[in-house]
């Protein structure tokens, strides 16, 4: 699958590129010579690696979190005699394309400067990249087929992202129609959910029952209920105007 990078700002496609080399966490397991393989032959990497882990172990140890853009340029000003240019940018491609590293993208966390500080949001198509990345390498393990759970993936990452549908689409959509159709499946299964929302809210409000006796009218659980109706309440009072709040038209 060919990620839609082109959708994404030069300075930020080096962060979190869409193609494989080489898992930083196996590599570092590895023996030298197999992690010399895993790490495309490349020998200088690993020490790299290994210099980053004894200086900054909360961002490369047991947890990646993402990094601030710009680290690349700030690890080089305050580690000029322990850190080279080729063999840093070699090594933070690999650190940043280690399934371990996108596993933290995907799931929203923050970009973290030096000090393991959150400083940055990572950007809503970052996190929609490394959804897909994740998928895409899962999937090629797996005779399962993945693509119900990566079509929720994408949606919790939407909801998150703050963006309006059209807007997140938009942003979203790219060359790979493989791709393309993943999203547009997901929001398919966001309107049937919206739709089901709506009707229970519809048939709950006519039933003039409470919860507790409409749940259990329809085999239902009472605290999922709850749950539809709150959301469906909050994603109504996201698109309907509250008494007194002018219109577009007012």
């Amino acid at each position: 699958m060919t990620l839609p990078t082109e959708n994404l700002p030069a300075a930020e496609t080096a962060v979190v590129a869409p193609d494989v080399v080489a898992v930083a966490v196996a590599a570092a397991s590895a023996s030298p010579e197999e992690a010399n393989q895993r790490l495309g032959r490349r020998p200088s990497v690993l020490p790299v690696l290994e210099t980053l882990f004894e200086l900054y172990p909360q961002l490369f140890g047991a947890e990646f979190p993402p990094l601030k853009l710009g680290v690349f340029q700030e690890l080089l000003a305050k580690h000029p005699d322990q850190l080279e240019r080729t063999s840093l940018k070699a090594a933070l491609g690999v650190h940043t394309r280690s399934s371990a590293y996108l596993q933290s993208v995907a799931a929203g966390m923050p970009r973290h400067d030096l000090q393991g500080a959150p400083v940055q949001a990572v950007a809503p198509e970052h996190v929609y990249l490394a959804v897909l990345e994740l998928f895409r390498r899962r999937q090629s393990r797996s005779a399962q087929d993945l693509r119900p759970k990566v079509r929720k993936q994408v949606l919790t990452a939407f909801e998150a992202s703050g963006l309006s549908r059209q807007d997140y689409q938009a942003r979203m959509h790219g060359n790979d129609e493989d791709a393309n159709a993943l999203l547009a499946d997901a929001f398919a299964e966001y309107d049937q959910e919206r739709a089901r929302q709506e009707a229970l809210r519809r048939a709950f409000e006519a039933s003039g029952k409470t919860v507790a006796e409409f749940a259990a009218m329809y085999g239902l659980d009472a605290r999922d209920v709850n749950r539809a109706l709150a959301r469906e309440a909050i994603e109504r009072s996201e698109t309907v105007p509250t008494p007194g709040q002018p219109t577009e038209q007012s």
